[in-house]
């Protein structure tokens, strides 16, 4: 494309000067996605998706390295048809937590002190993923340890002792803890605190307001919240209505889901159907984790194939079901598997996983042919341009972030930019169901 000296000039002057106009314009070139009778539609258009979890992309944009980093992701994940991708929006705390390093940086260090520098990261993701009219689906906080999330809020309110916190956790442990961060008024009082200068906030680069910024397509209550104890439920669920109706009365544009796993997560499908039910829920997800679910446990995979397909299909069509009854869209937000033989090299195959996505992919595909109410589908995760140390097993402050949080092996379910074959699978997916 040829382009006069004059026109360069007039377009590097409004780009220096005037950044607000130049976003502001791309940003109306794309609308808000709406959901409604179990279907995501944009403009009154079908939207279905396949995309990818790049959680760790809103912190990126904290040093310039990482600015280019992303710029270099999302033109690779632009290229091959990804344009939906689940972020996190915030992480809690420092230093050790159940064992190992936690994701840092954090945007809320110390109690009640918050580094602004990670919202102007977030700014620049927002930006960046609107120019290429993507997606983005935030999530406000996190069940599991790796970014702090519930455990963190507990510990500032004096129900987690820094002791105990900074050991390894028995899974009883776990679950006995977190459980009790529904029934914290003054824990739930500070996320939602965060989650208010979240939703609204106004873009520093773009002068937009989050709320009314098209390329985020929904917020997310919290990565994976579970009751962990059935006792804990009857505040689960008031925490899920009170935390989702907020996000209502303060963003009237976008969409709200809970980011659980299903009824898996949620101590039984009533409890699962009955916080769907919801006028202030919008949309379902949930996740499958043949690993951490036992579905295998040798390495190869391939022996155990038959019994994750099978489980794998029951879990989403039991979901599917009841959200076709309810009436409202649902996203395979979660799903991955190791490389081969379990290895962590970037130099192993993937063959057992990318026939698992394929496998994924056909259901999203069959559903959407037959009208159902399955629209996206979300692997985890990216691992783009960054690169495991193999120093030790487990991240290290310092190093590359992957799509593997800190608590597991870096490599585990990451997928590379050097995983050809995969892109090629996802890329090729993604033309069918466009």
């Amino acid at each position: 494309m040829i382009v006069h000296k004059n026109a360069m000039a007039r377009k590097f002057f409004l780009i220096l000067f005037l950044p607000t106009v130049v976003f502001s314009a791309q940003a109306q070139q794309s609308s808000f996605v709406k959901a409604h009778d179990g279907k995501f539609t944009i403009e009154g258009k079908p939207y279905r998706f396949i995309g990818a979890n790049y959680w760790f992309a809103g912190i990126l944009g904290t040093t310039e390295a990482g600015k280019a980093r992303i710029v270099k992701e999302l033109d690779f994940l632009i290229a091959h048809g990804v344009d939906n991708l689940r972020v996190m929006a915030v992480a809690e705390g420092s230093g050790l937590i159940s064992g190992v390093e936690r994701v840092q940086p954090a945007f809320q260090q110390e109690k009640g002190k918050y580094d602004t520098t990670l919202l102007k990261a977030l700014d620049f993701l927002l930006a960046e993923m609107s120019r290429r009219h993507m997606k983005a689906v935030l999530y406000l906080s996190n069940n599991w340890e790796w970014s702090g999330g519930f455990l963190q809020y507990l510990n500032w309110n004096g129900l987690l002792p820094d002791s105990v916190m900074r050991r390894k956790l028995t899974w009883d442990e776990q679950r006995d803890y977190t459980s009790k961060f529904y029934g914290c008024k003054p824990c739930i009082e500070q996320q939602k605190k965060v989650l208010q200068m979240i939703v609204q906030r106004t873009n520093s680069i773009t002068g937009q307001k989050y709320a009314d910024d098209p390329s985020i397509m929904s917020w997310e209550l919290a990565n994976e919240p579970r009751p962990m104890r059935p006792g804990a439920y009857r505040e689960y669920q008031h925490w899920i209505f009170s935390t989702s109706e907020l996000i209502k009365t303060l963003d009237k544009n976008h969409l709200v889901t809970t980011g659980m796993e299903g009824d898996i997560g949620t101590e039984g499908m009533a409890n699962f159907i009955a916080l769907h039910d919801s006028k202030y829920i919008d949309y379902a997800t949930i996740h499958i984790w043949p690993k951490n679910w036992g579905w295998f446990s040798d390495t190869s995979i391939t022996k155990s194939r038959d019994t994750i397909y099978k489980n794998s299909r029951n879990f989403i069509d039991r979901h599917e079901a009841v959200m076709r009854k309810i009436k409202k869209p649902m996203v395979i937000e979660e799903f991955g598997l190791p490389r081969d033989q379990h290895s962590f090299l970037l130099t192993s195959t993937t063959n057992s996983r990318d026939q698992y996505y394929a496998f994924i992919f056909d259901q999203l595909l069959e559903n959407i042919k037959k009208g159902g109410v399955i629209q996206g589908a979300n692997f985890w995760a990216l691992g783009g341009a960054g690169r495991p140390s193999y120093k030790q097993p487990l991240w290290q402050k310092g190093e590359d972030l992957l799509g593997d949080p800190p608590m597991e092996e870096q490599g585990l379910n990451a997928v590379f930019d050097t995983d050809e074959s995969t892109w090629k699978l996802i890329a090729d997916y993604i033309k069918k169901i466009k």
